[in-house]
């Protein structure tokens, strides 16, 4: 069986591969009881959000994770994939500048950052 770790990772390449950026994956273990990790990154439209949501899902699924929830994907401006172990949030960037999960979740030890 994968690691919370290795979903995190899957997701992270999942994400490279359609081009995200500020890319960052937070470790959230021992402060919340929501996932291990969140995985937070930025798309530069609509468009690209929702290519990289279906990359990550692609990937996920690839590998044995199936999608618990979803929301936002309509939307496409934050799209939050919930796998249990792991959340990834795909935003959209002026989404992202407004909520700041990185803020929010500032007590977090940040395992990624690109």
């Amino acid at each position: 069986m994968i690691s919370p770790e290795e979903m995190a990772r899957v997701a992270v390449e999942a994400a490279r591969a359609k081009k995200a950026f500020d890319i960052v994956v937070l470790d959230i273990r021992g402060i919340s009881i929501l996932a291990d990790y969140f995985v937070i990154c930025s798309g530069r439209s609509s468009t690209q959000v929702k290519a990289i949501a279906d990359e990550i899902d692609k990937e996920m699924q690839a590998v044995g994770f199936a999608l618990d929830h979803v929301e936002g994907y309509k939307e496409e401006k934050w799209i939050l994939m919930d796998y249990k172990d792991i959340v990834v949030h795909v935003f959209y960037t002026q989404e992202r500048e407004f909520y700041n999960l990185e803020r929010l979740w500032g007590d977090a030890a940040v395992t990624v950052r690109e």
